[in-house]
């Protein structure tokens, strides 16, 4: 029998940095040794050095920037989505808050003051998807809302969601400048006299965009989850999201399911 092949020098100092991370020993926030350190202590060139870097990178494990190298990502609490999160959001409708809140903030943990966003607002028309989501015609008026939720300036969550613009135009609702809004969605249609009574998730996981990766700071290898969402006043589809994007290795998803 021959002998197992000996792995490529890169992915031996990739290996030794990944167990030197996992272990503790290089804490998040931490630099790695440096190109030329690494050169030294494993008497490889530096384009190796680069390509056992570019593996952590891609990984999720690792940062780089521009004159400051290399440092290892923080890891954040998985965050555990289950189907109670959004009863902060009805509580802030029905006027019983313990402060300011939103599913997001209940998820994170966090006070309203941790909480930010960056937004955009467009006015657009129905696709086919959006369409058969929202049970309307193509073509549909629809304002689409860009959000990237940030949980203590870190970007944690991208959403897309689209309203139905007869019902939202002209609105505090469709201004961005009120954005964020205690209660989310559920506080923002009932102030139109939009009950909401219904939610429909449907997640998947894929492989981040590049434009996803960079936004939510994760490697090209760290996959996403993301959560198809219809919300519904009776049987009427008020309000879809297409898609919620989030990090994969930081979050998870609860069902019950009673027998």
């Amino acid at each position: 029998m021959s002998p197992p092949r000996q792995q490529p020098r890169y992915r031996q100092i990739a290996d030794d940095l990944r167990r030197r991370i996992e272990s503790g020993m290089l804490p998040a926030g931490a630099p790695l040794p440096t190109e030329v350190e690494l050169m030294q202590e494993w008497d490889v060139a530096r384009g190796t050095v680069r390509e056992a870097i570019g593996l952590l990178r891609a990984e999720g494990l690792i940062s780089t920037a521009r004159h400051r190298g290399s440092h290892v990502r923080p890891r954040w609490p998985v965050r555990r989505l289950g189907p109670e999160r959004y009863r902060v959001e009805v509580e802030q409708r029905d006027g019983t808050p313990d402060g300011p809140a939103t599913s997001f903030t209940a998820d994170q943990r966090i006070g309203w003051d941790a909480f930010s966003m960056d937004k955009d607002f467009a006015e657009v028309g129905a696709d086919e998807r959006l369409a058969e989501l929202l049970q309307v015609d193509v073509g549909t008026p629809l304002l689409r809302r860009h959000f990237v939720f940030r949980s203590h300036g870190v970007p944690q969550q991208i959403s897309t969601s689209y309203l139905l613009l007869d019902m939202v135009a002209g609105t505090p609702v469709a201004d961005p400048d009120r954005e964020p809004w205690p209660g989310g969605n559920t506080a923002q249609l009932a102030s139109l006299g939009v009950r909401l009574t219904r939610i429909i998730e449907r997640p998947r996981t894929r492989m981040p965009s590049e434009e996803e990766a960079r936004i939510l700071a994760i490697g090209d290898r760290v996959p996403v989850m993301t959560i198809t969402r219809i919300s519904l006043a009776g049987d009427r589809p008020v309000e879809t999201a297409l898609e919620i994007v989030l990090p994969g290795d930081r979050v998870e998803l609860e069902y019950v399911i009673d027998l």
